[in-house]
């Protein structure tokens, strides 16, 4: 069978021929004709048929039709950017921020003493040579300071550079950057501040804070009282007892004292441990010096340095509870012989502008340079140290660096005095010793200041009643109290030693003490 015949294909449309070609100067006038010929009509669109009805249109643009928009690209992106400055701007500008310090090292620095118009020019003449450093100085309340430190460091919030008193290293020893070598090294540290400094700011092989003054106990004596009494400055605890008899005075017939009489002047504020303002500081440098382990306190040593304390209330009645704080008695010109760190200057001053007094090293018990003694004075001070989780550490030590140079240091003191003090900080470094050691009121400091000592006991560091300070006075103060009520002695130290010891080793402190 032979296959079915197909149709044949129709045959295609006819192609339309092309529009003629203009000639090059077909829109120019003829030169030869002089006639403008116009241009030829556009051709009609060819022809299309209707999409389905069922089909969307979707227009559709040309590749010519996108490159004649010329869309504004560059401008739009300028304008955003012009947007997102200005919105920075105004949001710098609204939070009271400097453009310039997006871009710093902000430092934030916890004072505690000085005020912030002794501390800003020296932070405005390093942050002016340091363009890329800003230091944020505050002043804080001294009351519980050291917890409120403590529990901002224990939650990574704490500021990058802080005060802390000498004897709190032992317990912030863990939040304490060590000092660079680049700053200081060990040679360098050593051979520039006082050996007691070395002594309580190492912590392992390192140092780890940064003295910008010096503090520690010094004698007050009232001058008028002394040249009534016809005795000279006391240069031993012996004669000090013989010169504060001569210059108390009771209501007595007689003007002695007894334990029925109205004290009117004491030649001494000594004896208690309620209004004897640093008493700490007196019987624990009266015990070092009579060679007792303040660790372990106990023996005859520390009988009788506990004993010498309370005399000036037992026996010779010069001193007693009911009085005002010894301070207060001092300005007041009703206390002849009186112990205080620099500080007290100027509550002095304060108090009672007229009176007349002088200021001394702290007496001595008898030595022997033969068997290798040497005096001993007490450091009650404060330095600056730095958080170990600051990211601005280095940059800190630099300024810790600058502050306690000698230029800056002598900057620092006078811009106390400008402010109205007698005189700034007792500067910590040996090397400008000279300078101040013959001024009448720091001077004795710093001539005491290489045969320093100090503890873990000091007085006036605004410690909580839990913390270490407060918990090892407590025992020293129950001492004294018992030594008042004419309990033994050797009971007396026994107890303290073993409180002592007790609370030390809550802190880890404590020291194996060879049985007597």
């Amino acid at each position: 069978m032979d296959p079915t015949p197909t149709s044949p294909a129709p045959p295609p449309p006819p192609t339309p021929p092309p529009p003629p070609t203009p000639p090059s100067n077909y829109y120019a006038s003829s030169s030869d004709s002089g006639v403008t010929v116009p241009p030829p009509p556009a051709p009609p669109p060819p022809p299309s048929s209707p999409p389905p009805a069922s089909t969307p249109v979707t227009p559709s643009f040309s590749s010519k039709a996108i490159r004649t928009r010329h869309f504004p690209i560059i401008p739009l992106i300028i304008i955003l950017i012009l947007l997102i400055l200005g919105a920075v701007a105004f949001f710098v500008l609204k939070s009271g921020k400097n453009l310039f310090n997006l871009t710093s090292t902000n430092i934030t620095y916890w004072g505690l003493w000085e005020p912030e118009s002794v501390m800003q020019p020296l932070i405005d003449e390093y942050q002016k040579s340091h363009p890329g450093v800003k230091i944020t100085y505050i002043q804080q309340s001294p009351k519980e300071y050291r917890d409120r430190l403590q529990n901002s460091l224990d939650q990574g919030k704490g500021p990058d550079i802080f005060r802390l008193h000498s004897s709190w290293i032992p317990l912030l020893k863990n939040h304490l950057a060590p000092i660079p070598a680049s700053v200081y090294s060990s040679q360098d540290f050593e051979s520039t501040f006082y050996p007691v400094i070395g002594s309580d700011v190492r912590v392992g092989n390192n140092y780890s804070a940064i003295p910008v003054g010096f503090d520690g106990l010094a004698m007050y004596v009232n001058d008028d009282l002394l040249q009534a009494s016809g005795q000279s400055v006391p240069q031993n605890w012996d004669d000090l007892r013989l010169v504060a008899q001569a210059m108390t005075r009771c209501d007595s017939p007689d003007g002695k004292c007894t334990g029925a009489s109205k004290i009117l002047v004491s030649g001494a504020s000594l004896g208690t441990a309620d209004n004897v303002d640093h008493w700490q500081d007196v019987l624990l440098v009266l015990m070092l010096q009579n060679n007792v382990n303040l660790g372990y306190p106990t023996g005859k040593s520390a009988q009788d340095a506990l004993n010498y304390y309370t005399i000036f209330v037992k026996s010779d009645h010069m001193w007693d509870s009911t009085l005002p704080s010894s301070t207060f008695q001092f300005a007041a010109g009703k206390v002849g012989i009186y112990f205080a760190p620099s500080w007290r200057v100027f509550e002095i001053q304060q108090k009672n502008p007229q009176l007349k007094f002088s200021i001394h090293p702290i007496p001595q018990l008898p030595i022997e340079p033969s068997r290798g003694e040497q005096p001993i004075t007490w450091a009650n001070y404060w330095v600056e140290g730095i958080s170990k989780k600051s990211p601005r550490a280095a940059q800190a030590w630099e300024f810790l660096k600058y502050l306690s140079s000698p230029d800056a240091l002598q900057k620092f003191y006078q811009q106390a005095v400008a402010s109205g003090r007698a005189f700034g900080e007792p500067y910590p470094r040996i090397d400008m010793a000279s300078s101040i050691k013959d001024a009448p009121l720091v001077g004795p400091y710093i001539n005491q200041a290489s045969q320093a000592r100090s503890w873990y006991l000091a007085s006036s560091t605004q410690d909580s009643n839990e913390s270490l300070n407060s918990k090892l006075s407590k025992y020293f103060a129950d001492a004294v109290n018992t030594s008042l009520k004419g309990i033994a002695g050797e009971s007396i130290t026994n107890t303290l030693a073993q409180g002592v010891n007790q609370v030390l080793s809550q802190y880890g402190l404590a020291t194996p003490v060879a049985p007597r």
